[in-house]
């Protein structure tokens, strides 16, 4: 089966689409950084270097320091997908990308963005219950 064509497509071709459609709905720059570095795990300058030196989707992805473990509460649709039920593990993680991009574009609170569950909490993290 063929490779899809996307996965050799550089970060750098989609970043700035990604922060055009963001920033078209009165969006930053640094919440489509947000998401991109919760998901992957890079931190700023780790994604600015992906951008710079050109790497590909696939290898963005395999390099990623750590796929952050609440992407799996990602779902819905984009590009006509469900992204739950996409069966190739690197177009499911450029779809959960897609989707955070699309969420911030329309305006989402990031908390619910970052699957957090309570405001001000470190993305991935929720409150402990209360103890009685």
């Amino acid at each position: 089966m063929a490779r899809h064509r996307i996965f050799s497509t550089a970060v750098a071709s989609v970043y700035p689409h990604y922060v055009a459609k963001a920033e078209r709905k009165g969006r930053s720059r640094r919440e489509v950084d947000e998401v991109i570095c919760w998901l992957t795990g890079y931190d700023e300058a780790g994604l600015a270097d992906v951008i710079a030196r050109q790497v590909d989707l696939e290898t963005f992805f395999a390099q990623a320091p750590r796929v952050n473990p609440n992407a799996a509460l990602i779902t819905g649709v984009i590009c006509g997908y469900r992204v739950e039920e996409i069966e190739d593990p690197l177009m499911q993680q450029i779809r959960w990308m897609d989707k955070l991009v699309d969420e911030v574009a329309r305006g989402k609170k990031m908390t619910s963005i970052l699957r957090s569950g309570t405001p001000g909490a470190p993305a991935g993290t929720s409150s402990p219950p209360p103890s009685d």
